[in-house]
């Protein structure tokens, strides 16, 4: 007699997770079902390999702790590094200085000396990327100096970065 579809054993179907899946399986089919996302397992693996690029937060982080140790040895030169070397860029403060010679020439009128620069800190800071590309900053810094050079200042800041060839550099800059 050859067995029909009613004449064979009914067997309950078995939910198993895989891969994120709901799949329903015989018992006999079980084994398949499992060996599926295993071979998929190598391909995972390959790709967790490659080492992904620095977050937003801690390139932009980097960049902000870069300028202050330029700040520091009194290296303007490396601290406008920051900046997007672009006539875009802005500058918000008393005024606004637009383009990046402009800010370069605001900073060196600004801070002609060792002593005007003082030394520079910041704190409270918070990133919060907008897209893959491009952050928004907000902190507070605090430059100390004396009296002679111009007395301590503080105040807050906020600063557009984007994401360049050149790496992650400030396009906007508004200080307090």
């Amino acid at each position: 007699m050859t067995p029909t579809l009613h004449s064979l054993p009914r067997r309950k179907p078995v939910a198993l997770l895989a891969s994120g899946f709901l799949l329903f399986a015989l018992p006999a089919a079980l084994p398949f079902a499992l060996a599926a996302p295993l071979a998929l397992a190598p391909q995972a693996a390959s790709a967790q390999q490659t080492l992904p690029e620095p977050s937003a937060d801690a390139a932009v982080r980097k960049v902000l702790g870069e300028q202050v140790e330029a700040w520091n040895r009194g290296d303007l030169d490396a601290f406008l590094k920051g900046y997007s070397d672009s006539e875009a860029t802005l500058f918000v403060g008393k005024q606004l200085v637009r383009g990046y010679t402009a800010i370069a020439a605001r900073y060196r009128h600004t801070y002609p000396t060792r002593q005007t620069m003082g030394e520079l800190s910041f704190a409270e800071i918070e990133v919060r990327p907008l897209s893959k590309d491009c952050a928004s900053v907000v902190g507070r810094f605090s430059l100390k100096r004396s009296v002679e050079g111009g007395g301590g200042a503080e105040g807050i800041f906020s600063l557009i970065f984007e994401k360049t060839a050149q790496g992650w550099k400030i396009v906007l800059d508004h200080t307090s």
